[in-house]
Parts: C-alpha cells; sequence; structure tokens
C-alpha cells in the first residue's frame, strides 16, 4: 500500500463515481478500478458497493476514509515540515556567546531580528567562554557562536570576523588617573592588573599583552577571573585596574570609571564561528547573512565610529 493508493481511494470516496475521479486525477478510468480493486485485495474486504449510477461506501470503505484522510494529511504537514527546515524557516538553531556579548548592542539585536524574522525557528542560548564555545561548535553541541578571537586553533571550524571593538581602561572611581579623560596605556605600568586567564581570553588577552609591551610595560597581573562582571566587580572593589572591550561600560557598576585609551590601543575582535562541513543548515546561513547584513548597515551608518568598526568579511 502506497500514498497513492491513498489517495485514489479519497477520490472515489469524495466523487462516489470512477468516473469523475479518475478525470479528477487525471488518470484513465480502468486504471483507476484496477488500483482500488487492488487495495480492497490487500485490505482483504470491499470498501465499495458498485451502483448502476457510480458507488457508495461500506462501513469498512468509511471507516478507511477517516484513516485514510488523517495519513494523508500527516504525511502532507510532514513534507510541508521538512522543506521549512530545508530553507530555514522551521527547526532549531543552537547559539553560543561569549560572556560579554550580550553588553554589546550588536549582539542582542541580531537575536532580535533572527527572531523577528524566523519565529518558527526555535532559539536556544548559551554562554561561556571562547575556547568551551569553539570545542561545542566541533562537537556539534551548538551550531554557530560569537567569540573572541581564538588562540590560532581554527581546526573543524569556519570564522567569520564581525567587527573591531575599542577596548577601554577600567579604573577604581577614587583612582587618581581616574582624574583624566583620555589615558595612554604606560600610565598603567606601575598599576597591579585584573584580567582574565589567557586560556579564557584566547586572542585578545594576546593583543592587551602585545600591545602593553609595544608601549614599554609588561602588566602585572595581581588576579584573574572568567568572567568579565566579574573583572569589573573586583576593579571597583580597588583590587587593580583592568582593560576591558567598550560595551562593558553597559554594566553601570558603583566605584568604576572608564577611560578611553589615547595612543596605541588593544582591540576587541567579534567573530562568528561555526562548523566547517560541506553543507551548512539554513538557519546558521540565515544567521551568519543577518549579522553580515546588520555590521554593513552598521558601517555605512557610522564609518568612523571608534567603537564599532566593522571588517570585511
Amino acid at each position: 500500500m502506497e500514498l497513492r493508493h491513498l489517495r485514489y481511494f479519497l477520490a472515489v470516496a469524495e466523487e462516489l463515481h470512477f468516473t469523475r475521479a479518475a478525470e479528477r486525477l487525471g488518470i484513465g478510468q480502468p486504471p483507476l478500478s484496477q488500483q482500488i480493486q487492488q487495495l480492497e485485495k490487500e485490505i482483504g474486504t470491499p470498501l465499495f458497493r458498485r451502483l448502476p449510477r457510480g458507488v457508495e461506501l461500506t462501513d469498512a470503505g468509511r471507516s478507511f476514509q477517516q484513516d485514510a484522510r488523517t495519513i494523508i494529511d500527516d504525511a502532507e504537514r510532514a513534507t510541508d515540515r521538512a522543506r521549512r527546515v530545508a530553507r530555514g524557516e522551521l527547526g532549531r538553531i543552537r547559539v553560543g556567546m561569549i560572556n560579554s556579548a550580550p553588553f554589546h548592542p550588536f549582539i542582542p539585536r541580531v537575536i532580535r531580528e533572527f527572531r523577528k524574522l524566523y519565529p518558527n525557528v526555535a532559539l536556544s542560548l548559551q554562554e561561556n567562554s571562547t575556547p568551551v564555545l569553539a570545542q561545542a561548535v566541533r562537537d556539534d553541541q551548538i551550531d554557530i557562536a560569537f567569540v573572541r578571537p581564538l588562540l590560532g586553533d581554527n581546526d573543524g571550524l569556519q570564522v567569520r570576523n564581525l567587527f573591531d571593538e575599542d577596548v577601554v581602561i577600567a579604573l577604581p572611581s577614587g583612582h587618581a588617573l581616574a582624574k583624566r579623560q583620555r589615558l595612554p596605556l604606560l600610565s598603567l605600568s606601575l598599576e597591579p592588573f585584573v584580567l582574565f586567564p589567557r586560556s579564557v581570553g584566547s586572542g585578545l588577552y594576546d593583543d592587551i599583552i602585545a600591545v602593553c609591551r609595544k608601549v614599554g610595560f609588561s602588566p602585572r597581573i595581581v588576579q584573574e577571573t572568567l568572567q568579565v562582571t566579574s573583572i569589573v566587580n573586583l576593579v571597583a572593589a580597588g583590587l587593580g585596574v583592568s582593560l576591558v572591550p567598550a560595551s562593558m561600560q553597559q554594566v553601570h557598576t558603583d566605584g568604576v570609571t572608564y577611560r578611553p585609551i589615547s595612543g596605541p590601543r588593544p582591540k576587541a575582535r567579534m567573530s562568528l564561528i561555526y562548523r566547517e562541513t560541506a553543507t551548512t543548515t539554513s538557519s546558521v546561513t540565515h544567521m551568519i547573512k543577518l549579522a553580515t547584513q546588520l555590521v554593513r548597515a552598521d558601517s555605512a551608518k557610522r564609518p568612523s565610529a571608534e567603537n564599532h568598526e566593522p571588517l570585511a568579511s
């Protein structure tokens, strides 16, 4: 028994006439009669009573009609769902992001616009460090992630650079340097630093160290913590100074003052990563396309913005 047998049966059951059903289906009347006879033989009971003009359903036929309609409807829904999933209009996407990503307005904007464009795609979010998210993408635990630069280990990953964000100085509010509006990095040469571990901060950590050395000093790191929000809190507690992405100024923590850097300064790059496979799901493709479009739109609006410097994709 195949779906075509059910469709043939339903056409006859609705028309109650073989000739009209055959015309509706676009086949000859004799082949249709043969198909119905084969179906009745397989089921083991007549589904129609032949009348001088047309046919009528037997009790078994009426029962079979209900189930046949359900099967056909389910098959059509399944086909439609499969096609919509293939187009990225249905299904799910698992998105990872570094802990600081929600503080940059661009990332919530991408998520918000994606939900608006694809309301039937279930979207789950996971926050973690760049190395953990990179491994989760490789292991197919998440589909795509917003991360900082990796430590040169891009195996199995595609990397799409989005934009560079300025890094700013975070100072305890009572610090003497907080009286100045802009600060060179060298002014921090004698200060204790609160920073994230290299294993968590990946390429951003290396960039911070490299620029500090370029201007003439190596940061004296006295405290490390995994969360960038924890860094801000430790600065507020007076444990030291830090360098954080400019978007962290959204975290209005009492006791912390942010100052832009004059002269050479690190950049906090934001990238998208996804699996390096021959085929990418439509939902992932849609998110990559959306993020790229929004970066280009921001670039067109603010070509000289300091805190959001789009990169070529």
